[in-house]
């Protein structure tokens, strides 16, 4: 179809023209034709009047406007159809005016453009009410003190990322039954960093569809992007019962759909409101109890190695120098002291009384890596401290204690060996969204019970059995509800 050719020809045109740094600073990743043609494939039609107010904010070339009009085109021609594009970069323009006006010579379409700041400018347009929003918003953090995170703050919800403060702008825009479709990284699912704008979205909107790409790199490929992406389809109005979790490899496949219970994405009674993107995931009858539940808690690392380098020395025979640990000294469940060969320094000198602040005292800890990767075996890492003496630990990891101190050896083996297996690993990727094991995370898990915790320890007949020992071992203690999964 010529629209969709002349549209992509022009965004690939425009991203010709942008400077990388200009580009990154701006968060210009323009949506590409198969892309934009899904999101557009996402919102519901049937309750439509005649008349439609599209908002496309942060347009780029006009790739998501395109692909959405063609769609009303087609299926609903009866429509008259009026679009509000705005895009901040006066460079893009052109290029988007000229999708507009093809939009334009070929249905019928009417548009506003306007030029400026999505998150700030007080235009009257991009203020609603709009039948519906689609929207691939740039991202990147939001420093505290800028006028895009004050603005929003004031008028909407104080959030850290642009993605979500054009989420927020553009659903408070929507008219009472009005949809958005949305493409955006995962990670405003779970953590603390979006928990203000993840209640706060949730009040306010029905999410009627999750889609999830199997695959990071493909969405925006031509771009250099690896992310972790989703399409959330919402309406304004109250939450309906029932949620669509779609899939698909790639933008260019077709989705695979089921319905499933709103229950089963935001878990009753869960005050973190984190939204789960696969109810597949079973948690055993006997697994019901939180860290807080167990009298255990979890901590970061206390050591910023940056900020600390001083401190950090190859010398691990001087004169009070203590371990220092980092995730990757967490292997095969277990902490492996001194690594080697090792990247960086494996001692800490607490020569002044701040560093020595920074220790924990003597005793069993369980170490978890903080970063890790979807396409990795298992997103968590977990491994005991058990040497002499007190050590510091990089902020990379987090550790579970109890009451600030160590954990009993036999709790903290069953912990590390629940942490490790498939069980908990299929539980922990229904919600995670980014490439962190963040503390905020690990506090929402769920745990066997002290005592069963204690027993697994027992039975396993290694201290970190091979993954399908340790599967069978949780299977056989732990079994799931007959008949809940395969």
């Amino acid at each position: 179809m010529k629209l969709i050719e002349s549209t992509e020809a022009r965004r690939v045109e425009a991203l010709s023209v942008l400077a990388p740094d200009s580009q990154a600073a701006l968060g210009q990743y323009f949506t590409p034709a198969p892309a934009a043609d899904l999101i557009a494939s996402m919102p519901r039609l049937d309750t439509l009047s005649n008349t439609v107010r599209v908002l496309d904010p942060g347009a780029g070339a006009g790739s998501l406007t395109a692909a959405l009009v063609i769609r009303l085109h087609e299926e609903r021609p009866d429509l008259h159809v009026h679009v509000v594009a705005v895009e901040i970069d006066p460079r893009v323009i052109p290029f988007l005016r000229a999708t507009l006006e093809e939009c334009e010579a070929t249905y019928g379409t009417t548009f506003d453009v306007v030029q400026g700041d999505y998150l700030t400018d007080d235009d009257a347009l991009i203020d609603g009410p709009f039948d519906l929003v689609i929207a691939n918003p740039p991202y990147g953090k939001l420093a505290a003190g800028s006028l895009q995170r004050t603005h929003t703050a004031h008028h909407l919800v104080d959030t850290s990322n642009i993605y979500t403060a054009f989420w927020a702008r553009a659903a408070a825009a929507l008219a009472p039954g009005g949809q958005i479709s949305i493409i955006v990284p995962r990670s405003w699912a779970n953590g603390t960093y979006h928990r203000a704008f993840r209640q706060w979205m949730l009040d306010r909107t029905s999410l009627d569809l999750l889609h999830v790409f199997e695959s990071r790199n493909t969405v925006f490929a031509d771009t250099g992007v690896l992310q972790e992406n989703v399409i959330v389809v919402a309406t304004r109005s109250d939450q309906q019962p029932q949620v669509v979790l779609s899939a698909s490899i790639a933008h260019d496949d077709a989705p695979l759909r089921r319905t499933i219970p709103f229950d089963a994405v935001v878990l009753p009674g869960d005050r973190e409101r984190f939204v789960r993107f696969d109810d597949s995931a079973v948690v055993p009858p006997a697994v019901a109890f939180t860290l807080a539940d167990l009298g255990l808690g979890v901590s970061t690392g206390k050591v910023v190695d940056f900020r600390n380098r001083e401190h950090l020395t190859e010398d691990l025979g001087a004169d009070g120098v203590v371990p220092m640990v980092y995730q990757a000294n967490v292997r095969e469940g277990e902490i492996e002291w001194p690594q080697r060969p090792a990247k960086k320094p494996q001692g800490f000198s607490p020569s002044t009384e701040a560093a020595r602040k920074l220790l924990l005292p003597e005793g069993h800890y369980v170490v978890i890596k903080r970063f890790s990767a979807k396409e990795e075996k298992r997103r968590v890492v977990a491994g005991v401290w058990k040497h002499n003496g007190p050590v510091a630990l990089d902020n990379k990891t987090n550790y579970l204690h109890e009451k600030k101190g160590p954990i009993d050896p036999q709790l903290a083996h069953g912990l590390m060996l629940w942490l490790n297996s498939s069980t908990l690993d299929a539980i922990f990727r229904t919600f995670s969204g980014h490439t962190q094991v963040n503390a905020g995370d690990v506090k929402t898990l769920p745990f066997p019970s002290r005592d069963d915790l204690v027993r697994l320890a027992q039975n396993a007949p290694e201290w970190l059995p091979e993954q399908s020992k340790l599967d069978a071992l949780v299977a056989d203690l732990f079994p799931a509800v007959v008949g809940s999964a395969e």
